[in-house]
């Protein structure tokens, strides 16, 4: 059996698959923001393949220890930033089913991650529906090529760029405040990758009188399928090209306070091709400013 053939993680789906980008259609205030240390981990023996059936491979894993910030530098300027400072890829020994024998040795690498950077613009401010444009940057600061032969990746190599248009509306779920945003992007990547087209949902609501947010996503990748790699292309990574999913995803944070939180979210994959078919976890501890 193959390395860990057709895999993709779930984290920069920004998509990241654990979606960890928060805001939605409203921009941050005027010196306020949002900041939050996470743990994101996925370990994944089977994925989907091309053709969406799921095949088993040699476990494979990858957690993200980063930080995750929004800052408003003005009233309808918001900076984003997304820095998974530590990041650690393994696979598993490959032993024979029948004689037992080792037949590839695990390994693993530690090293800085992909990150991202971008400008959240407000269209709208203090209207009934909050639409926003986001244009970010995908920073290739991980390990491309690590391991023996290259077959470990904490980042893919190539610098992207995602359009994005948010719009999000308050609305009462019976006596509960809740929201619900939407939001459609553009992925236009190098280094011979397609290009993706990006979609999404979310609604929440605030529960105990907002000591518990609820919230639920759905969010999903589809390829354009116009790059130069074939989806074979690092299949012993966690980046691989030409992959899709429709990810289903809830994420429960618990205000300590006005300022402090910590949350936690699920992914998991309804759809999916060259992607893990196992899900994702993340924590977090945030804090608002």
């Amino acid at each position: 059996m193959s390395h860990n053939k057709y895999l993709i993680s779930f984290i920069f789906v920004f998509l990241f698959s654990s979606k960890i980008f928060a805001g939605g259609g409203w921009p941050q205030p005027k010196g306020h923001g949002y900041f939050k240390l996470f743990q994101w981990w996925v370990v994944a023996d089977q994925h989907f393949t091309d053709n969406g059936k799921i095949d088993p491979n040699v476990t494979n894993g990858i957690f993200n220890t980063g930080i995750y910030g929004e800052y408003g530098f003005t009233k309808r300027i918001t900076g984003i930033a997304y820095v998974p400072f530590y990041s650690r890829a393994y696979f598993n020994n490959l032993v024979s089913g029948t004689t037992g024998e080792l037949i590839d040795p695990g390994e693993a690498i530690n090293s800085f991650g992909d990150s991202k950077i971008g400008i959240k613009y407000g269209l709208t401010l203090n209207k009934p529906i909050a639409l926003s444009a986001t244009l970010r940057f995908g920073l290739p600061l991980g390990n491309a090529a690590g391991g023996t032969g290259g077959r470990l990746q904490t980042g893919d190599g190539e610098f992207n760029q995602l359009l994005q248009i948010d719009a999000g509306a308050g609305y009462k779920l019976g006596k509960l405040n809740a929201y619900a945003n939407i939001y459609a992007g553009f992925n236009n990547r190098t280094n011979g990758f397609s290009d993706e087209f990006h979609y999404g949902f979310e609604t929440g609501t605030n529960l105990f009188k907002n000591k518990l947010t609820a919230i639920v996503r759905l969010y999903g990748i589809k390829s354009l399928k116009n790059g130069t790699l074939s989806g074979e292309v690092n299949s012993t990574s966690i980046f691989a090209n030409n992959s899709e999913h429709l990810t289903f995803s809830p994420e429960l944070a618990f205000n300590v306070n006005k300022k402090w939180g910590f949350s936690a979210t699920y992914a998991t994959a309804l759809y999916g091709r060259i992607i893990f078919a196992n899900p994702s976890y993340s924590v977090g501890v945030f804090v608002n400013i």
